[in-house]
Formats: structure tokens, C-alpha cells, sequence
């Protein structure tokens, strides 16, 4: 299978990564059986490949790898200092909290949505083996979220979303604690699947405007799946 390349040039390549696959090799090494974008992306550009941010094997979308020592170093150090923008569509079930357990610490907060209404995020999250959590023992996040409209043929909401801070499955927990869990998501509180493989999460575009140097790599300001979302 050969990986669906968006935008390459002597420094980067940027792939769309299908759900279900990995960005790169998990522990277990050869013994795990799912695809690896990063090696099929060696293979297919019969060069190394350095891998630079990482999605979830759930989670579909574009993928950023360096091709050479000083575009990792640079490219490490744009995502280490969060001045690359990634920005997701979720689609998500309807606002409900039965999905939570009866002692979560969480007030239920309805929220009558409006279309193009901004939300801003905070909170602190863990991580077990597992999942991810709210946790007041948890590291900050910061998400900015986008709620677009409502599909009424299917009952989806559709949002977009940008999270400023890279905690583990943060969008996930996020949407899923106001009461939005992604549709297919069952880890985080979904009762409805997802027509596609994975969860109805995908990372469609990269913005690399904060980035002064990035022209200088041959990036676009922003890169996005062709035909969007």
C-alpha cells in the first residue's frame, strides 16, 4: 500500500495517515502486526525518514516528517515550543453526561450551541495505561474549539478544533467531559459508531505561520488535506 503523500519537498514530506495505522512503530516492534506510515513512507521514498510529531492509531490525517538531520532538529524544536497550529474536525454525538461515572468530579454544564461559537478549554490531565483523564494532578491543556453546525441527517455535531497544548488524547477527554464524545470513540464515552475505521476525529490541516523560518524550509504557511475535512 503506498502512502497518500500531500506535500513533499527535499526537507519534508507530509502524509495522510488512514485510522488504524500507526505513525510510528509501537513498542512491540515487529511483533505488532498494524501498518506504520513512517516505514511505508521509507520504503516508498527508499530514504530514512525522521518522524516528528505523532496521532493516535484512531485518529486519520496529516503527519509531518523531516527528511534530513537539520529539518528534525528545527522541526522538534517548532512543535517542542507549540508554534505549530494543527487544527482537527471532530464529529461528535449530542450533548449527554450519562457516559460519565456517577462520582466524576464534573458539573454537567449545558451548553445551548450556537454556530462559529468559540470555546476556550483549560483543565489538567493524567494518563494511566489505558486512557486519559481530568485529573487535578495533571499536566495543563488548553484546546480552542470551534463548534461549526449540526448535521440533521445524521444528528452530528461538527466542530474544529486546535489543541494548544499536546497532552495525550487531549481532544479526545476534552470533548468527552463537556459532554461531546467523538462518534466511535467508546474509550471516551461514544454509543454510536463511525461509518469508517477508527473514530471521527481527523487532523486536516498544519499552519506553519508563527514559524519565521519555515519559508525558508519550503513550507506553505498552512498545508491541508486536499478537499478539507
Amino acid at each position: 500500500m503506498h502512502p497518500d503523500i500531500v506535500f513533499a519537498n527535499q526537507d519534508f514530506v507530509v502524509a495522510n495517515k488512514p485510522a488504524g495505522v500507526l505513525t510510528v512503530p509501537s513498542h512491540q516492534g515487529r511483533a505488532d502486526p498494524r501498518p506504520v506510515l513512517g516505514i511505508q513512507l521509507q520504503d516508498h521514498l527508499a530514504r530514512q525518514i525522521f518522524p516528528v510529531h505523532r496521532l493516535d492509531v484512531d485518529v486519520s490525517g496529516l503527519v509531518l516528517y523531516a527528511l534530513n538531520a537539520q529539518a528534525h532538529r528545527a522541526a522538534n524544536g517548532w512543535f517542542e515550543q507549540q508554534r505549530v497550529r494543527k487544527t482537527y474536525r471532530a464529529w461528535t454525538q449530542t450533548q449527554g453526561f450519562d457516559h460519565l461515572p456517577a462520582a466524576a468530579h464534573n458539573p454537567r454544564l449545558a451548553i445551548a450551541l450556537q454556530a462559529q461559537q468559540h470555546f476556550e478549554w483549560h483543565g489538567r490531565i493524567a494518563r494511566n495505561k489505558r486512557r486519559a483523564f481530568p485529573s487535578p494532578h495533571g499536566n495543563p491543556s488548553l484546546t480552542h474549539a470551534v463548534f461549526l453546525e449540526q448535521d440533521y441527517a445524521t444528528g452530528y455535531l461538527h466542530w474544529d478544533l486546535q489543541p494548544l497544548t499536546g497532552r495525550p488524547h487531549q481532544l479526545r477527554v476534552d470533548l468527552s467531559r463537556h459532554g461531546f464524545p467523538i462518534i466511535g470513540d467508546r474509550l471516551y464515552g461514544a454509543t454510536r459508531p463511525w461509518h469508517e475505521a477508527g473514530i471521527a476525529l481527523r487532523a486536516w490541516r498544519l499552519d506553519f505561520q508563527q514559524i519565521a523560518t519555515a519559508e525558508r524550509f519550503g513550507l506553505d504557511a498552512s498545508i491541508e488535506l486536499p478537499g478539507g475535512p
